[in-house]
């Protein structure tokens, strides 16, 4: 492809949102390393930054933790997670309305993986919220906040079939959101005929593609094993031997990473959702791709012969 026919297709794009997903660090290393994504992040201005949940106390108190102090020393607008898992309605509503005076007003509503694990049947808290559509419910009894979903292209795996799993997307809405976040998948035509199927069905608000930039195969070889998501065969091929070989591994994810996003982008989708695992340097790059570029302070010349 030519320059001028290159230059003249990046012209014509629409500009692209982005959203980044950062988890709660654990230990100070941890904690480290996600302050120092975010600072990288930070001056591409996302749309929204999210910060997982889980089920628990202490992991609860992380995210909270977390979510507030990006309020309060980044420009970033947070969205926090949220689950019904193991905590009754009395318990949820007391974490919505602490981040309500907090000054956060947009909640990722999710039901929540089993607390026995992901692949154990999952039983709803006796005196909680049931399933995501009755969360979405809750929160937008408490407070005015914009709510964000999931959706899964490839089913939930605890779905029966791909058509309940969108009634239950469509509940949600229904109920509140404005706004899904779907699950991380590999191949665009999976996300395309989802979207299709997503319409049909008279859900119109965005299903914004989820993307997991693929630092380490065997890692998201196995997230996508517990989460429903298909790895291709052609991705296996492409890190097959890399084991020992890192650099190689971040040449051969960054041209994967690239060749997705590009092509979602030049089907027309103008907002992406990045799960970072707390990692910013294939996101920034991917990013830079995409025409995004950090915003730079402008400072008045200093005038000579003045001062």
């Amino acid at each position: 492809m030519s320059g001028s026919v290159r230059a003249s297709r990046e012209t014509e794009r629409p500009p692209v949102s982005v959203s980044f997903e950062f988890f709660p660090p654990k230990t100070e290393t941890m904690e480290q390393t996600l302050w120092n994504s975010i600072r990288r992040l930070e001056p591409l201005q996302p749309e929204f930054v999210s910060v997982t949940y889980g089920a628990g106390g202490s992991t609860r108190e992380r995210t909270h933790n977390t979510v507030a102090r990006i309020a309060r020393e980044t420009t970033l607008k947070p969205a926090a997670h949220l689950t019904c898992v193991a905590a009754s309605r009395e318990e949820v509503d007391e974490v919505i309305r602490a981040y309500k005076a907090a000054g956060i007003n947009h909640i990722v509503a999710l039901r929540g993986d089993p607390i026995t694990g992901v692949g154990t049947p999952y039983v709803p808290h006796p005196q909680g919220y049931a399933y995501a559509d009755d969360l979405v419910k809750g929160i937008k009894a408490i407070g005015d906040f914009e709510i964000s979903v999931s959706a899964y292209p490839e089913k939930h795996p605890e779905s029966s079939t791909l058509e309940a799993d969108i009634g239950h997307l469509k509940a949600k809405v229904e109920a509140g959101a404005s706004r899904a976040i779907t699950q991380f998948f590999f191949e665009n035509d999976v996300y395309f005929r989802y979207l299709d199927k997503v319409r049909a069905q008279g859900v119109d608000i965005p299903v914004v593609p989820g993307l997991l930039p693929v630092t380490n195969f065997k890692q998201v070889a196995s997230f996508a094993a517990r989460t429903g998501a298909s790895v291709p065969g052609w991705l296996a091929q492409r890190f097959e031997g890399l084991e020992n070989d890192p650099e190689t591994r971040k040449l051969i994810a960054a041209a994967v990473a690239a060749e997705q996003v590009m092509d979602l982008v030049d089907r027309g989708v103008t907002e992406i959702h990045f799960y970072t695992l707390n990692r910013a340097d294939l996101v920034y790059a991917i990013c830079h791709l995409l025409g995004l570029r950090p915003k730079v302070e402008q400072t008045a010349p200093a005038l000579e012969g003045v001062g």
